[in-house]
């Protein structure tokens, strides 16, 4: 997401996370008022709703038009159509994540679970434990099923040999691997699913 583009995200969700703003808009919404007919409705001090309606036309989320000394204010319905247009998009809303390390959590669970090097791929590493927690156990076994070769076709005992090198346990590992999906199996051949 654009610098802009996340400032006014950023600078609407702060306009918005106030009861009264949330609250003078949807009156807005419904009708046209003056900062006196707000007050009222809102139960606030004029000063206090001028305040508000000042963070919302930053926003340009709030019209005025002037009727002889009094200003009447309204939702700007279209700039609240642009603002969902332009920013509230999953591919808008998904890059909000360009400067974060994604894989952090799943490098935390590594280094927690396995001994060894995990970024040397000619250390000896070992699988302290299988994690019994279902999300840290996926990135394990994802970690694992990158031991095996995607199109090669690997026989029961291959598999638990390889699985051995990094935990006692191959049975529990190759069942997980499986029901998972991150390898297949038919009649004692395993290999690896071509998505992961």
């Amino acid at each position: 997401m654009k610098t802009n583009q996340f400032q006014i995200l950023l600078q609407f969700f702060k306009a918005l996370a106030d009861e009264s703003r949330l609250k003078l808009l949807g009156i807005l919404a419904n009708q046209e008022c003056s900062v006196e007919e707000l007050a009222v409705l809102l139960q606030l001090k004029e000063p206090t709703v001028s305040h508000h309606l000042s963070k919302l036309k930053q926003l340009n989320l709030v019209t005025m038009r002037a009727e002889g000394n009094t200003h009447l204010y309204q939702l700007d319905n279209e700039a609240l159509q642009g603002i969902s247009k332009e920013i509230f998009t999953i591919d808008k809303i998904a890059s909000l994540v360009e400067d974060v390390d994604i894989d952090a959590w799943e490098n935390k669970v590594l280094k927690t679970f396995l001994e060894g090097d995990i970024f040397n791929s000619d250390g000896d590493i070992r699988l302290k434990e299988i994690p019994a927690s279902r999300k840290k156990r996926l990135v394990i076994l994802k970690w694992l099923v990158t031991k095996f070769e995607i199109g090669v076709e690997y026989p029961e005992e291959k598999v638990n040999e390889i699985l051995k090198q990094y935990h006692i346990d191959c049975a529990t590992l190759r069942r997980e691997l499986v029901g998972y999906q991150l390898m297949r199996r038919e009649n004692s051949i395993y290999w690896r699913s071509p998505e992961t």
